[in-house]
């Protein structure tokens, strides 16, 4: 081999000769970094090479860096595998303590290079510290059910912590039992296992609680007023005779008008009103039902006191109702019963356990069939029952597909309509459980509250587009009369009360911001506005005296009833 001097030693043989062909008899050094050099080697091109550098700069910087520390690839990781590490440093951390053990950082890499049977192992010994998961059979007590839901016991001993005297909370040494994250999985102790589907008797004591709190929750009634008979001996379900009104007149026949102030407020109920209903025909009683269970009912012309109490459902009341002749009314609730009630005595004459909330309760006023009502269900159904009978349905009329909202006798009794959740209303014949008109459009929205003109031509009900809709009911053409339509309130997301004047001459509806709105029947234009809440609470429940020409009775969210005059 040649000496080439201190040509480059990486230089090709061939390309040392040439230069050493034209150095010269002086031997100079001749460059080594012209073109010839420098060409690119054969093969694909670099893609990190940066070809806006010097050729002398792009060897030291091939690879792009993309973050400050050098270069940071795409790369994908499934799930299941994120997953899987994510546990594993979890039971690290759950199996040691500080940062030199098992929890550590040190620890976490150990817990990672463990085998399959030691981590099975290590989560053995971590569910040997939980405490045990109970009885299936015991509800609350030492030995109650915690299922999944069993502690683990803090290794070492509990802390014990000094409460200074008259603080709130534990006092003196109190246990401390701390729960380690590990790996859920399913427990694997000697407890007795009781397969599913097995029917497990209730302790004894549980079903002695049980009996003793239905006990607690029959029904009760309360007389609040000054005496139950007046020097005559009438109770106060006789109609006065004394007031300057006559209340025995025919409804409807003076005019009415638009009332102005405030008379009177009751205050007996605490929670939200739900329902409100006045006595048939004389109006001289009230009856409401309120979110806390309670059934009231109230004098309006004399005393104006809180007469009598009827307790017995434990949830909010739904629905109130009066027979044709006052004499009784049947009330339903959220605890999924209804109640027949004597208006008098205040006793609870039957019960009916229907199974799903009645959302909608209504007495036939006929006199033929004065002694049955149809009760709307929550799970679409109408059950018509016999109030001389003991939890009997005398028919179900069942077509519905959502829960019912309304229902209204039309045509003197022989039929009746009801609106749903499915947005819908549909006709039926009275104890026939077909139905003979179904009316469902595109455009229509659910109808949550109902009323009759005293007309009896026609049906108005409250709309979910913030509107009050009219549909005939005096002939067999049911159709709704796109003309007539009263809007201006605010209804949507509520089921707000309605009603018209006995003279049929005014449409009165409640309001989700605290108003009462009053609308011509004819010309469908709002007359007033009264502020019923101040604070804007919603007004659901509104009534019409049937014997005076401008009591309005307003009750809502506060749970307040307003005589309006």
């Amino acid at each position: 081999m040649p000496d080439f001097g201190d040509y480059p030693p990486n230089l090709p043989v061939r390309d040392a000769l040439v230069v050493r062909a034209a150095q010269g008899p002086d031997h100079a050094v001749v460059p080594y970094t012209g073109s010839d050099l420098a060409r690119p080697r054969l093969g694909p091109a670099n893609p990190f090479r940066d070809e806006s550098q010097p050729v002398a700069l792009a060897s030291s910087s091939r690879k792009r860096k993309n973050v400050l520390t050098g270069q940071a690839e795409e790369t994908y990781i499934s799930e299941h595998t994120f997953r899987a590490e994510h546990r594993a440093v979890e039971r690290a951390v759950a199996l040691g303590g500080g940062a030199g053990g098992p929890g550590g950082p040190g620890g976490r890499v150990m817990m990672m290079m463990m085998s399959g049977r030691e981590v099975k192992e290590a989560n053995k010994r971590l569910r040997r510290e939980r405490e045990g998961k109970g009885d299936a059979s015991v509800a609350e007590g030492d030995a109650a059910y915690v299922g999944p839901w069993a502690r683990y016991r803090r290794r070492g001993g509990y802390e014990e912590v000094e409460v200074e005297e008259g603080e709130e909370g534990l006092s003196g040494a109190e246990e401390y039992e701390v729960v380690e994250d590990g790996e859920e999985e399913e427990e694997e102790e000697d407890g007795e296992v009781v397969p599913s589907g097995t029917v497990v008797q209730a302790p004894r004591e549980s079903l002695a609680r049980r009996r003793e709190a239905e006990e607690l929750g029959e029904e009760t009634t309360t007389f609040h007023g000054h005496s139950e008979t007046d020097y005559l001996g009438r109770s106060y379900m006789h109609v006065p005779q004394d007031l300057d009104i006559s209340l025995t007149k025919e409804p409807g026949s003076v005019t009415n008008f638009i009332p102005k102030k405030l008379i009177h407020t009751w205050r007996h109920h605490g929670k939200p009103v739900t329902a409100m209903q006045l006595f048939p025909r004389s109006s001289h009683l009230g009856l409401s039902g309120a979110a806390d269970g309670l059934v009231t009912i109230w004098d309006v012309y004399r005393d104006k006191e809180l007469l009598r109490a009827f307790s017995g459902h434990n949830k909010a009341i739904t629905d109130l109702s009066f027979n044709v002749d006052g004499t009784r009314f049947v009330s339903g609730g959220f605890d999924r019963r209804i109640r027949l009630w004597d208006t008098e005595t205040g006793q609870c004459v039957n019960r009916f356990n229907c199974g799903k909330t009645p959302h909608v309760i209504k007495f036939n006023p006929s006199a033929e069939n004065g002694h049955e009502f149809l009760a709307g269900l929550s799970d679409n159904r109408i059950l018509q029952y016999d109030s001389r009978a003991s939890n009997e349905t005398v028919q179900e009329y069942d077509h519905h597909l959502g829960a019912i909202n309304t229902l209204e006798f039309i045509d003197e009794t022989r039929r009746f309509m009801s609106t749903s959740d499915d947005r819908s209303l549909r006709v039926w014949e009275y104890g026939i459980p077909v139905e003979i008109k179904t009316i469902s459009e595109p455009d229509m929205f659910a109808l949550t509250k109902s009323t009759q003109h005293p007309s009896g031509k026609y049906v108005l009900y409250q709309c979910s587009d913030n509107s009050i809709v009219a549909y005939s009911s005096g002939s067999d053409k049911f159709r709704q009369h796109r003309k007539k339509a009263w809007r201006g309130h605010n209804t949507a997301g509520s089921a707000i009360g309605l009603t018209c004047s006995p003279d049929g001459q005014f449409v009165v509806s409640g309001d989700t911001a605290g108003t009462v709105c009053f609308w011509d029947f004819k010309t469908c234009k709002m007359y007033s506005k009264i502020t019923a809440d101040s604070a804007g609470g919603a007004i659901s429940c509104v009534a019409w005296s049937e014997q005076e020409t401008s009591k309005v009775f307003t009750a809502g969210a506060k749970g307040d009833i307003k005589l309006w005059d």
